[in-house]
């Protein structure tokens, strides 16, 4: 069964060919996806890599956490779902927001 791991403090020129490239020296990579910020086009340092199997996912997290790679210490462990309860997941809808009273 395929497991998606979190990989973070990518090295900022990384893309995602680099990034496949990388963790396919130690198992089959079934996607890679690096995340790109909406307003500078740039990599925001982190991304997610698919694996095959959890055998080569835990290879790769064993082989590939702390590893420098472009002068940076990657981080590679299993990611987590998104909890919809977690303040810090933003997209509150607009809650909170009050519009300041305009004076003349």
């Amino acid at each position: 069964m395929a497991k998606k791991l979190y990989v973070g403090n990518l090295p900022w020129k990384m893309t995602e060919e680099d990034l496949k490239n990388t963790f396919a020296g130690v198992g089959t990579v079934e996607d890679v996806k690096i995340i790109i910020d909406r307003e500078t086009q740039r990599s925001r340092g982190f991304g997610f890599v698919t694996m095959a199997s959890e055998e080569d996912a835990g290879k790769a997290i064993e082989r590939l956490h702390d590893q420098e790679v472009g002068g940076r210490k990657l981080i590679v462990n299993e990611a987590r779902e998104k909890d919809r309860n977690d303040p810090r997941s933003g997209g509150n809808g607009g809650a909170g927001y009050q519009r300041r009273p305009q004076y003349n």
